[in-house]
């Protein structure tokens, strides 16, 4: 079971000895790397909170996936979640880790959802568009598409939500014509 403050913890003892160090930049590279890998498998997120694979195993498939990919700082670390029986917390951790880096850079985070794949263009017009609209100096934009939403867009930063999307305009049409249209109860 996800436990958020658990997370907060390492992620916050990782970023100050990544700090201490003078190894910040290099942390973040290996965590944004670990995401991906947490991402893209779900297999491997299994075996983290697996109780039925030893440590020793967990250890050696780790190694084996991230051997040369990450600084030897983060290869300690993961041993030492792995000693501590914390290592079902790893994605959680590594998460809290990046939002941790982000707010100590100043990067907020915007994700952008759309109907279909937009241009490189148009997502750079978005990101200074934001910057500009929002008074924030670093933006990373996270961008994918939703084929539900017909057409349009959703854009989220900042606990802001800006829903210009079709799917939307069609659930309020149909709300409109469920509450103010006195002749649909006629219909019936």
């Amino acid at each position: 079971m996800p436990n958020p403050r658990l997370a907060a913890r390492y992620a916050k003892s990782l970023i100050d000895l990544s700090t201490e160090r003078n190894q910040l930049e290099v942390v973040y590279n290996d965590m944004l790397f670990l995401r991906q890998v947490t991402k893209s498998s779900r297999d491997f997120v299994n075996l983290l909170r697996s109780p039925v694979v030893s440590a020793d195993k967990k250890q050696a498939i780790i190694d084996a996936i991230a051997k040369g990919k990450i600084s030897g700082l983060t290869d300690a670390f993961i041993k030492l979640l792995i000693n501590k029986g914390r290592e079902e917390d790893m994605p959680e951790i590594i998460t809290a880790f990046i939002e941790q880096y982000n707010a100590i850079k100043g990067i907020h985070k915007v994700k952008l959802t759309t109907a279909t794949a937009i241009s490189d263009d148009l997502k750079n017009a978005i990101v200074s568009k934001v910057k500009r609209e929002a008074n924030l100096d670093s933006v990373e934009l996270e961008a994918k598409t939703d084929d539900a939403l017909i057409g349009g867009f959703v854009l989220e930063f900042n606990n802001n939500l800006i829903d210009a999307s079709v799917l939307r305009d069609l659930k309020d049409i149909s709300k409109q014509f469920k509450e103010r249209n006195v002749f649909v109860q006629n219909i019936r």
